[in-house]
């Protein structure tokens, strides 16, 4: 009897320090993970904001010419894009300049609105693109 609770003393602790070093490597492959890879120089910051401005140009463009072609529908999908082309900027340009900010988000609640009518309002939905295009272009110099 006393060889058997040896034995399984043994496998007991066995398994215990398994488990801690399991445990110790995944907390290191953890903090790793979290910490990422090493940073990298990034584009230099006039650079990357001008491909995000114009990321969202291109949404108005193409919502602008959906509109004009009369395809509400493609218009709408179009312009649905433009919320993540938005987000990653719209920190920057509130900061740069809260006018165009706030004239972009009041662009972008129009387009959206007049977008969800069962027969958009061409007119309407065409200058709030075109106040939005403004904007950006004022804080894209």
């Amino acid at each position: 009897m006393r060889f058997l609770n040896r034995t399984g003393l043994i496998v007991v602790g066995a398994v215990g320090l398994v488990g801690l070093a399991t445990l110790a490597g995944c907390s290191t492959q953890t903090q790793e993970a979290a910490s990422g890879p090493p940073a990298t120089p990034l584009e230099s910051p006039s650079l990357a904001a001008a491909a995000d401005y114009s990321a969202l140009t291109s949404v108005v463009d193409k919502t602008r010419a959906a509109i004009e072609a009369g395809d509400f529908a493609k218009a709408k999908a179009e312009f649905e894009t433009f919320e993540s082309v938005w987000a990653p900027v719209e920190d920057g340009i509130k900061a740069k300049s809260s006018s165009a900010y706030d004239s972009i988000e009041e662009s972008m609640d129009k387009v959206s609105g007049a977008l969800k009518a069962s027969q958009p309002n061409k007119d309407e939905v065409l200058a709030a693109l075109k106040t939005m295009d403004e904007a950006i272009a004022s804080v894209s110099k």
